[in-house]
Order: structure tokens, then sequence, then C-alpha cells
């Protein structure tokens, strides 16, 4: 029996979230499992009735799926999968395996997001603004390498459902709310964890990775500062330096 992996991706996500560390970790040996969350896969509307138990409750379903067909299950997270994925570790126990944390989203405080900062909270006491603001997907895409920001670009602008064009108010109060569960006892992560942040990520500053050193502990974790990429660290510039971390991590 191989190693198994656990992939979750992002906010309005898919698997393109995680690029090429799919067909890296193959390569090395590892059995690879993802899902897709509740409201995702299909269209932006969907995810305005899914809250974040929701979110958390298929991660399990998951885990308990696949945990026991290998010796040790690894669990990948990237964006608001890195909360999930963590979340998911403080519940179940997780230690026969180690925990990767990609781009974690604790704080929206990047550099391209000023106004989520509190005006976001003020739209969360109105349901009916929570489910008819949208937030767009926009410029750089979480993506610092111009030519991949051009690719993506193009490919929004054709209407392909690799990513969501837009998120609604509504997710982001759940992903907020995640990011609180998230924060709470994150002492009783008990596995390996390794944090990979961006220092220019647009959305979420080098806080979010910050904290969860803190709380987690050194030496169990350990955070990695990538200095050519924004959001997007699987598929931008520091991409193979991504992928280099994880498999030197896990192995």
């Amino acid at each position: 029996m191989t190693d198994g992996v656990l992939l979750i991706h992002g906010l309005g996500g898919t698997h393109f979230d995680l690029g090429g560390l799919f067909t890296h970790l193959k390569r090395a040996g590892f059995e690879t499992h993802t899902l897709t969350l509740p409201g995702h896969g299909t269209q932006p509307e969907d995810l305005g009735a899914v809250v974040m138990e929701d979110w958390v409750a298929a991660v399990r379903a998951k885990y308990a799926e696949v945990k026991g067909m290998h010796p040790r299950l690894h669990i990948i997270g990237m964006c608001m999968g890195a909360l999930l994925a963590c979340q998911l570790a403080k519940l179940e126990q997780h230690h026969d395996g180690k925990l990767v944390l990609l781009a974690p989203t604790i704080y929206l405080d990047g550099w391209s997001t000023p106004w989520y900062r509190l005006a976001r909270h003020l739209h969360y006491v109105l349901p009916w603004k929570r489910k008819s603001y949208r937030i767009e997907e926009s410029e750089p895409f979480g993506i610092k390498n111009e030519r991949l920001r051009a690719i993506v670009k193009s490919r929004f602008g054709r209407g392909e459902s690799f990513h969501y064009p837009w998120t609604p108010l509504q997710s982001i109060w759940q992903l907020d709310r995640l990011a609180r569960q998230v924060k709470r006892q994150l002492h009783d992560v008990r596995c390996p964890t390794l944090i990979i942040h961006a220092r220019e990520d647009e959305l979420t500053s080098l806080r979010s990775a910050q904290l969860l050193l803190g709380g987690i502990g050194q030496p169990q974790a350990r955070l990695v500062v990538l200095e050519n990429s924004y959001h997007m660290v699987c598929i931008d510039n520091n991409r193979d330096q991504v992928a280099h971390e994880v498999l030197g991590f896990l192995k």
C-alpha cells in the first residue's frame, strides 16, 4: 500500500487551484484523492445556500472514506481549503500523516482587498445584502506571472468552469466563520505541519500564516515564505518551489 494525499481546493475554485501538484505527487508515488466542495462545480448561485458546516462535513466524510486505504494519509489544502484542512486535522485528531497549508486565508487583508477589512462586516448583518452582493474575480487573479495571468483572464472571458467568475458575499461570511473556528485550539493540531505563503499575497497577508505558525507551535509547524508569487502559489512563479517543498516535507 502507498501513502495517500487528500487535496482540498479553495472557495469558488476547483482542482485547478492546486495546479501541477497532483502530477508531482503521483510521480513521487503518492495516491491522490480530491473532492468537490458543496456549492462548487456548478454555478456561483449554488453557493448561496451553503454554510461553513457543509464544507467541514464534506471533508470529514471524504477523510473517513479514504483514510483506511493507506498506511499514512496526508492532507493538503489551498486557500479556504487550507482552513478546512486545518480544521479537519483538529476534529479528526489527525496524526498518521502530515498537514500542508497553502496560502491559508485566516485574514482577508491583502493589498488588493482594502474594502474587505471592514465593509464586509457591515454587510453581514443584512441577510438580503449577503445573498445579493457579489465579489467579482478581477485582476491580478492571484497570479503575479503576467503570461499566466493573461491565460487565466482569457479563460474567464470564454466562460470556462475552472473557477467561478464571482462569489456571493454570503460565502465570504462563511469563510470568516470558518476562520474563527480554525483559530480556536490550534494546539490541537497534532501532526507535522508545513505552511506556505507568498509575501506579496494580494488576498491574505503573511499575518494569516504567522498566526497558524504561532498557534500550532514550532518545531511541529514550519513556514516557507515565497518571494515571487501572489495568492495562487501552485500555479504562479514559485510553483516549482512549492512542489519541491511539499514533496520534501511529505517524504
